[in-house]
């Protein structure tokens, strides 16, 4: 059983897994550094755990403990106890939900493994928004998506704001980086799969007729901004657009996903 543990000193050095929660470039650094992620919420946090990540620790306010009381009978982890005022001033907003936990990361399976026996996959080039990240990953578990492979400077699906956002749809969720963004078409190829870019460019088509024959579908998803680089968006075996109305040239990346992944379900 989780042995539980008052604290009412917010500088506290065993709450430094929780400090500073909107300060990205810390929390980036620290996570890397101790190969730790956060879960917030009940939900997430079961999620998590369900999922085999080990906890490190928890953190809670005193009226969430009952809520928990399951996963924190079972576990070994302790468990800080905070007012919820204190929580404030430790992590830098209310913690409405009440739950943190401090978890650690498992190693990223290879492009091999996240690939095998997948017959659709999306795969995100530079998408650097923790937001974006999280819808992303929701939308593709919500409609049939088997894996997620990302390009090493996108954001990270196991920043506490993506997971949030996705709901926990991160951890179950095949997913990896991909060593090689520059090669990594080939790489797709090599295993099978038909790339499908979502882009304005010249020449594209509407993304059913684009899927048309498709068995194994690599979607290419680019930045909030400026979509997929040049390379990814002309080597690709099919360039796809999402037809619309009303003037609208294109949607945010999450959405442009879910619409995409959906339209993909029924190929």
């Amino acid at each position: 059983m989780s042995q539980f543990i008052e604290i009412s000193d917010p500088a506290d050095p065993r709450l430094d897994d929780y400090r500073s929660l909107r300060d990205v470039q810390l929390r980036k650094s620290l996570e890397a550094q101790h190969g730790m992620f956060l879960a917030e919420g009940e939900k997430v946090v079961r999620r998590a755990i369900e999922a085999g990540y080990p906890v490190r620790s928890f953190l809670m306010a005193p009226r969430w403990l009952d809520s928990l009381g399951d996963v924190l009978q079972s576990a070994q982890a302790p468990t800080y106890v905070v007012s919820e005022a204190i929580a404030e001033e430790l992590t830098g907003f209310h913690v409405h939900r009440g739950a943190l936990a401090s978890l650690e990361r498992s190693p990223l399976p290879s492009v091999d493994q996240v690939l095998a026996g997948a017959r659709t996959v999306v795969v995100i080039e530079d998408v650097v928004d923790h937001t974006n990240i999280g819808a992303i990953f929701r939308s593709a578990a919500a409609f049939g998506v088997d894996a997620v492979l990302l390009s090493p400077r996108s954001a990270d699906p196991l920043y506490r704001r993506s997971i949030k956002v996705a709901m926990g749809a991160v951890f179950s969720l095949p997913w990896t980086r991909l060593p090689d963004w520059y090669g990594a078409l080939d790489e797709l190829r090599a295993a099978n799969f038909t790339t499908v870019a979502l882009t304005l460019a010249p020449g594209s088509v509407p993304l059913p007729e684009a899927l048309t024959g498709v068995d194994r579908l690599a979607l290419l998803l680019g930045t909030e901004g400026h979509g997929l680089s040049e390379r990814w968006s002309t080597q690709a075996d099919h360039r796809a657009v999402i037809p619309m109305s009303n003037g609208i040239d294109s949607l945010n990346v999450a959405a442009a996903c879910a619409v995409a992944c959906f339209v993909a379900q029924g190929r």
